[in-house]
Parts: structure tokens; C-alpha cells; sequence
């Protein structure tokens, strides 16, 4: 018994039905499985019309999963990956920022949980945080001076 091929729409409900995605995701996705020029764009148009593709639900998706073990500027690396307008990627993360530092003692506190016993340990603590996309001044401010 053959299957039907599932139509652009149906693979974009699926993805869609997974998590949130943006407008740009949905057409990376779906681009190998397009038939005709504009088709995506026709299908992707009648999703966005009736509220199923929101960047503003795709900011707020990624922010409730990241955020808590990301600094901004991973989470704006992660937001402009997903093509995102610029605006909306610098509102959020501005929204982050006042919360940047709770959010870097808890990821250093879970992850470390003791002041760094020499040079070594404090290096691969500051990268550690660095690499999580905390601002320089966050993680100076997290990560306690090693013993000299």
C-alpha cells in the first residue's frame, strides 16, 4: 500500500506541532521538498495569516528554555540564528539584561559551587561562563579570585 507524499503545509504543521519555529526555519526546512517557485512562501503566508508562525512566540520559546543557563549574548546568537528581525532579538535581550548576573551565579553555583582552588580552576571557570555567553564583567563579578 503506497503513502501519500505529505503536503508542505502538513510538514510545516508538523514542525510546528514539535516547537515553535520561525518563518526562516520553516523555509530552510521546507525548501528541499518544494515543487514550484512561491509555493512555500503561499504556504507559510496562509500559516502566518491564521496565527500559527509567531516570532514573537519563537523569542519567547527560546527565552523560557535558554535563558536560565544562557547569558545574552548566546541568546542573541541563537535568536538572530533563527532569523528573527534585529528588533525583536535586541528587545529581548534587553529584557535579560538586569537579570544576567542572578542568572550567572546560578549556572556558575550548579556547575562549580566552590571558589576556584588555583589560577587553572579559576581560568576554566571564567570560560566556562564566558563560553555560556555571560558578559566579562558578569562572570568577574560571579567568579570569585583564585588563591595567589
Amino acid at each position: 500500500m503506497a503513502t501519500t507524499p505529505i503536503s508542505l503545509k502538513g510538514r510545516a504543521l508538523r514542525y510546528l506541532a514539535g516547537r515553535e519555529h520561525s518563518r526562516a526555519e520553516l523555509v530552510r526546512k521546507l525548501a528541499p521538498h518544494a515543487e514550484e517557485p512561491g509555493q512555500i512562501e503561499r504556504v507559510l503566508d496562509d500559516l502566518q495569516a491564521k496565527g500559527f508562525i509567531s516570532e514573537e512566540r519563537v523569542v519567547a520559546s527560546v527565552l523560557n528554555r535558554r535563558a536560565a543557563s544562557l547569558g545574552g549574548a548566546r541568546l542573541r546568537q541563537e535568536l538572530q540564528a533563527k532569523g528573527l528581525e534585529p528588533e525583536l532579538v535586541r528587545h529581548a535581550v534587553a529584557q535579560l539584561k538586569d537579570s544576567e548576573l542572578e542568572r550567572a551565579q546560578a549556572v556558575w553555583h550548579k556547575r562549580f559551587g566552590a571558589a576556584p582552588e588555583d589560577t587553572k580552576q579559576w581560568a576554566r571557570q571564567v570560560r566556562f561562563l564566558l563560553a555560556r555567553g555571560f558578559a566579562g564583567e558578569v562572570v568577574r563579578r560571579v567568579v570569585p579570585d583564585a588563591p595567589r
